[in-house]
């Protein structure tokens, strides 16, 4: 947290160089962004439910609430009214099916993110498992410095995760089939590429634009291999957060695959100013969704409704 307070102070302190034109091209692109995957989401839906007519404006509306949530509240907890939202816009859909079809968007996403973080891993970009618990801000540095509590972890999470399988299987009528409804989108491939994969390389492109900009705004030196570097950071922040968004974890590894870029002061500004960025367009664009869809801005509400509607 005290390295968090400063990168915030450092942020505060060189608020006034910003850059505004950069900036706003980066929130134009991450707005685009948030639409690009949105519509891959529609478009696996559509296929799983070819009779349903599912609008893409309504499912642009669930994904932006799951994304405004997640951004201020830890542990994916935007997650339950993405679905919820989803689910209440496909008529005749059932939340396993909905659930999974976010597994089919996690096809390309995981390829993505594997191959960028084997990039990083190659140039030696990254820090090492003997490094990590020594980072500041490190979200996991007090497991990964006490093996056995890690083991422990790791190995509680496996049965939980096991434990739902088998407890999902046994509760949810026609699981598997439901499950494969949501993978049609699959059969033929051609489909899959043009309707799904295009979207989301899209996505990714435009990721990688909103960070090229970004890092034009704080006046660090643009180039692709910094942007992607920061989506690195990024993307294993977001893994397993324990904080809205990953926060420690993302400055953490930035402050360390970009040391000697810029100095700390400007990538601890940088650190937390694109990320209060990030969030805040989030955030705004969420809970409008939210108020939009279901007539509330309070979140709680939100969740109350969706669980006392759903079957």
């Amino acid at each position: 947290m005290t390295r968090v307070l400063d990168g915030i102070d450092a942020f505060l302190d060189q608020l006034g160089s910003v850059e505004l034109v950069p900036l706003l091209l980066a929130v134009a692109c991450h707005l685009v962004k948030m639409a690009c995957t949105s519509r891959a989401w529609r478009n696996v839906l559509a296929a799983a439910y070819p009779e349903s007519g599912v609008k893409w404006r309504s499912i642009y509306a669930a994904y932006l609430a799951g994304v405004g949530i997640n951004a201020i509240v830890p542990a994916r907890a935007g997650d339950a009214a993405r679905i919820y939202l989803a689910h209440r816009a496909v008529p005749g859909s059932s939340y396993t099916t909905v659930i999974s079809s976010t597994f089919v968007l996690s096809i390309f996403d995981l390829t993505a993110a594997t191959l960028l973080f084997a990039w990083a891993l190659s140039i030696g970009a990254l820090p090492g498992l003997d490094v990590l618990p020594r980072l500041e801000s490190f979200d996991f540095a007090f497991l990964l410095d006490r093996p056995l509590a890690f083991q422990l972890t790791l190995t509680g999470l496996l049965v939980a995760l096991a434990l739902f399988g088998i407890w999902v299987h046994g509760h949810v009528l026609e699981f598997r089939e439901r499950v494969r409804q949501a993978f049609s989108v699959l059969s033929p491939p051609t489909r899959y590429l043009r309707s799904v994969a295009l979207w989301q390389a899209a996505d990714w492109g435009l990721r990688l634009a909103t960070l090229w900009f970004l890092l034009d705004a704080f006046d660090i030196p643009q180039s692709l291999h910094n942007a992607m570097l920061v989506q690195v950071s990024q993307s294993t922040a977001t893994l397993l957060p324990i904080t809205p968004g990953g926060l420690g974890t993302e400055q953490a590894f930035l402050l360390y695959v970009l040391n000697g870029v810029a100095p700390a002061s400007v990538l601890l500004a940088f650190s937390v100013g694109a990320r209060l960025t990030i969030t805040a367009i989030n955030v705004v664009a969420g809970f409008t969704a939210i108020g939009l869809t279901m007539r509330t801005f309070r979140y709680s509400k939100a969740m109350k409704t969706a669980q006392s509607q759903a079957p």
